[in-house]
């Protein structure tokens, strides 16, 4: 895959440690990786923009896996939003999530049905997925 049609994904966790092995995950999917631990690192990242997905881990608090898809959209409305050990089936700013205890291998099939079922604009204009 070219870097040119590349998904460019910006993860926060609220722990290092716990982000090391998704990142990796997601790298080794063939994905860009920018990392963010806890919200004021996220929303910093969020002002340089240029994201295609922003994956909220399960470690970042619960008041900032729900606050967070806001501020994403706020900032980028085009940008997805996956939220990882919630229902944000119910969240209007979510665009996916994955149940508590979801694999890493669920979670990148995720993304990867994401892409193909076009909920990432910038990614599918790009041809990513086909």
């Amino acid at each position: 895959m070219s870097k040119a049609g590349m998904l460019k994904i910006l993860y926060g966790e609220g722990e290092t440690e716990a982000q090391a092995a998704a990142a990796l995950a997601f790298e080794k999917a063939g994905f860009s990786v920018e990392k963010a631990i806890g919200r004021k690192e996220l929303e910093e990242a969020l002002k340089k923009g240029g994201f295609d997905l922003v994956v909220l881990g399960p470690t970042l608090t619960r008041n900032d896996r729900h606050h967070l898809p806001y501020m994403v959209k706020k900032a980028h409305a085009e940008t997805s939003v996956l939220v990882m050990h919630t229902d944000g089936s119910r969240h209007p700013y979510v665009d996916a999530c994955t149940d508590t205890g979801a694999t890493l291998e669920h979670v990148v099939a995720r993304i990867q049905g994401m892409r193909i079922a076009g909920l990432m604009p910038a990614a599918a204009a790009a041809g990513v997925g086909r």
